[in-house]
């Protein structure tokens, strides 16, 4: 049998130095060849990675238990097991190079020569791929650096700009701190002068409520002295004056047939208190005409002619003046602004006058004066109210039982103006409550 003799293969490439840096790398068992086998079975012996040490370097590294992969490696699952990939068959090709030399097979030789030379080209571009991604990351770093450093300063710059106006605000509140302080004093000041005005006010409205009480009195006096000649008008003209008054009031119960007056007085006052506002008027100017006819025609379109001819036409009906006149003259003369020197007329604007004063008197005296009202049915109270009859008290109420009172009509309204009240006019019955309780 003839022996061949193997030489040693030298090969005139880079392999064998790639080969020595990849062994250096992972140093591998020797890898043999046995002739004995015919099959060319290649038998590759390993070392038991749970008892054996591999060796990198010269450095001995001990086996180490998988660590979960962080979220900062550059390489993910899919390259590392690529990569594994490769090594295996770099490792396969080495092989199978060796094999090409026992026996010496050139073809098999160029063979695995260029598989080889394919798998190392295929782990250099995963070197290359590692280092793009390495500069990569570097360049996202640096560029990712470069934004937060831009953002820092543009932060920096808005945090001066809010410490200047933090500043300017803190001056701002120390002077408005200061004004409030001058403002508090000045309030303080104001208070103590409007306290003292109230004081003053009150105490003129006190000394003036006088005139107020007299013209209140003259305005009763002035609806009762037009209600005269309005009656004797209406009886002289055939008027039923029993029905008038019930068509007036008609629960009310008279103690006496006279007494039906004070209903007309009372619908004659209900017309000329309507829609009345207590504010201030020219009741002075209105005041130095003896005749208030005379301020009527002075002045045709002053705010008192304009309210004594709206009164006018309140209180007297067209039926009323047509039947004590045969005619409506006087609603015609009053209608087209002028007022009529008629004796029924004059009577009439000496009321408006009394009237018009009234609340000019009241609305000078307090801005805030008001009217009120007593409505009928009511008990009796001397505290708001009086008695247009001057009756005290029954002549029969003593042993059996107690003399009461109640309002049967408002006459005139009452007035409250500061702390001073007015007191209303109005018409009672008197009766008397027994002792069991019946009337």
């Amino acid at each position: 049998m003839e022996i061949v003799t193997t030489k040693p293969f030298k090969s005139s490439s880079n392999i064998s130095e790639i080969v020595s840096k990849f062994a250096k790398v992972c140093k591998l068992r020797s890898t043999g060849v046995f002739p004995s086998e015919s099959n060319g079975a290649v038998v590759e012996e390993s070392s038991d990675a749970t008892t054996e040490e591999a060796e990198c370097d010269g450095v001995k590294v001990h086996p180490q238990p998988s660590e979960p992969k962080s979220e900062g490696n550059v390489c993910g699952d899919a390259e590392i097991v690529k990569l594994f990939d490769v090594v295996s068959a770099l490792k396969l090709a080495y092989v199978k190079l060796q094999e090409a030399h026992i026996p010496y097979n050139p073809k098999m030789i160029a063979a695995a020569d260029e598989l080889v030379m394919a798998e190392l080209e295929a782990l250099f571009k995963i070197k290359r791929a590692y280092k793009e991604k390495q500069f990569g990351k570097l360049k996202s770093d640096s560029t990712r650096l470069a934004l937060l450093q831009v953002k820092t300063e543009v932060q920096e710059r808005l945090l001066e700009e809010l410490k200047s106006k933090v500043k300017a605000k803190n001056s701002e509140v120390t002077w408005l701190v200061e004004e409030l302080k001058e403002l508090d004093v000045g309030n303080a000041k104001l208070t103590e002068k409007i306290k003292q005005k109230s004081l003053e006010r009150k105490f003129e409205i006190f000394l003036n409520i006088g005139g107020f009480q007299k013209a209140f009195t003259a305005a009763s006096k002035s609806i009762h002295d037009f209600g005269k000649p309005l009656i004797s008008l209406m009886k002289a003209s055939g008027w039923d004056l029993d029905l008038a008054a019930k068509s007036i009031e008609g629960e009310a119960v008279y103690s006496r047939r006279s007494h039906k007056k004070y209903a007309f007085e009372a619908y004659i006052a209900r017309r000329m208190f309507t829609g009345m506002s207590l504010k201030k008027c020219d009741a002075d100017y209105v005041r130095r005409f003896d005749d208030p006819i005379d301020a009527l025609i002075e002045d045709p379109k002053s705010n008192f002619s304009k309210f004594c001819a709206e009164k006018y036409l309140l209180v007297v009906h067209p039926m009323m003046e047509a039947s004590f006149f045969g005619n409506l003259d006087h609603r015609t003369f009053v209608s087209s602004g002028k007022h009529p020197r008629t004796l029924f007329y004059q009577i009439f604007a000496r009321m408006a006058k009394w009237v018009w004063v009234l609340q000019g008197i009241a609305g000078s005296l307090d801005p805030k004066a008001k009217a009120f009202t007593v409505k009928g049915g009511s008990d009796f109270s001397d505290a708001y109210m009086e008695s247009v009859e001057d009756d005290k008290e029954c002549e029969n109420g003593s042993v059996q039982g107690q003399l009461k009172q109640r309002v049967e009509f408002m006459v005139m309204p009452g007035f409250k103006i500061g702390e001073t009240l007015v007191k209303s006019r109005v018409y009672v019955s008197k009766f008397m409550e027994s002792s069991n309780g019946k009337y």
